[in-house]
């Protein structure tokens, strides 16, 4: 497995059609989770802790055929576009082999609910 510095880092080493992907979702995680990307076992994630993998919420993977995004606390998230997919514990994702996979609005509801269910709650 590459090792990868930086977020950029990651996102410059994939195939062009990835690349594009990743490109088109890397601003509006940064809109909702500003600086707080960091490589975490091998691939981007989105946490609200101060370290890696400390409360995360989102994170990009790129497959052979397509790029993943996860959300952590995804099968929380009342979803009625049905895209989401249910993995592992309470996570969900969905698969984007192209750039129209990416609905914009949708997304970004997405990354600000996952990132309300992540905060802190003050108890």
């Amino acid at each position: 497995m590459a090792k990868f510095a930086t977020v950029e880092d990651y996102i410059t080493s994939l195939p062009e059609s990835q690349r594009q992907i990743a490109g088109k979702l890397l601003p509006l995680i940064e809109q909702v989770l500003p600086g707080v990307g960091a490589v975490w076992q091998g691939h981007p994630v989105w946490s609200l802790g101060s370290a890696p993998g400390k409360s995360p919420i989102c994170y990009l993977k790129a497959y052979s055929a397509y790029v993943t995004f996860g959300l952590w606390r995804g099968q929380e998230i009342t979803d009625p576009s049905g895209r989401l997919e249910p993995g592992a514990r309470v996570m969900a994702d969905v698969k984007l082999r192209a750039l129209s996979d990416i609905d914009t609005d949708l997304f970004i509801a997405w990354l600000h609910l996952a990132r309300d269910l992540g905060e802190p709650t003050g108890d």
